[in-house]
């Protein structure tokens, strides 16, 4: 059995355009410190916070799938590929099927949050592939109650959001004060971003925030004396493909 608490201290972080844009990263890349590196299918996942509006210029991408969260706010999207400007609000998504390769940007608005979360479905693959882009709206996912958690589900069990990246389910858990439980799948390990309140998982205490990394686990136990939510990715504890991090990691050590 293992939790995993990361809290966000100890995460790694990013600023674009001098401090208009801050993040921190729960899986950042080598320069942005954090204590957890790329493992199953996640190679980066950052939570980005605009203080003002602002741009991430044109840049490219290939071979991953990059996904984006809005949280909160209004952010608007550009590539490469569509050759215009997408809005997106609080609750809706977007994945970049980077393919043979796409540039893009991004404008957020002042006091807009989002995650975007790098996914790795076999380079080897997708880099033969043309890129391809969807966005969805909230009101398209579905949101089930289950032993008092309200869980809408982005990716996975029926969700319009579709990835090339295999065996993986997004989903946003709320809840209100209580013990609850939610039976899980101890073949996956379960990334957890704990998006409101203060919980505490499996016994251990985890913070606004906090970074949480689940495995060998068929049940997870929450307690919280007031309102929290969660936002959950659930990943193959192996895959069948080598990934880019573990291919750098060996030629590192060589």
């Amino acid at each position: 059995m293992s939790v995993q608490v990361i809290s966000k201290e100890n995460q790694g972080y990013g600023a674009f355009n001098g401090g208009e844009i801050i993040e921190n990263k729960p899986i950042g890349f080598p320069q942005d410190g954090g204590e957890a590196k790329p493992y199953s299918n996640l190679f980066y996942w950052a939570y980005a916070e605009a203080k003002v509006e602002s741009t991430i210029g044109l840049h490219p991408h290939q071979g991953f799938e990059i996904m984006s969260f809005v949280l909160n706010g209004k952010i608007e999207h550009f590539d490469t590929q569509l050759n215009d400007w997408k809005p997106l609000n609080k609750g809706d998504a977007q994945i970049i099927r980077a393919g043979k390769g796409i540039s893009h940007a991004e404008k957020m608005g002042e006091g807009a949050v989002m995650f975007q979360i790098w996914v790795d479905p076999s380079l080897q693959k997708t880099m033969q592939q043309p890129a391809s882009y969807d966005d969805y709206r909230h009101e398209n996912f579905p949101i089930k109650t289950e032993n008092g958690i309200s869980i809408k589900t982005y990716s996975g069990d029926g969700a319009p959001l579709t990835m090339d990246a295999p065996g993986m389910n997004i989903s946003e858990w709320s809840f209100e004060k209580g013990n609850l439980e939610k039976t899980i799948d101890s073949q996956k390990i379960y990334s957890i971003y704990v998006l409101e309140g203060e919980v505490k998982l499996n016994g251990e205490k985890a913070r606004q925030d906090a970074f949480v990394i689940v495995q060998d686990i068929n049940e997870i136990k929450i307690e919280t004396e007031g309102e929290g939510k969660l936002f959950v990715i659930a990943s193959d504890k192996k895959l069948n493909y080598p990934t880019y991090a573990e291919m750098m990691q060996a030629r590192m050590g060589r």
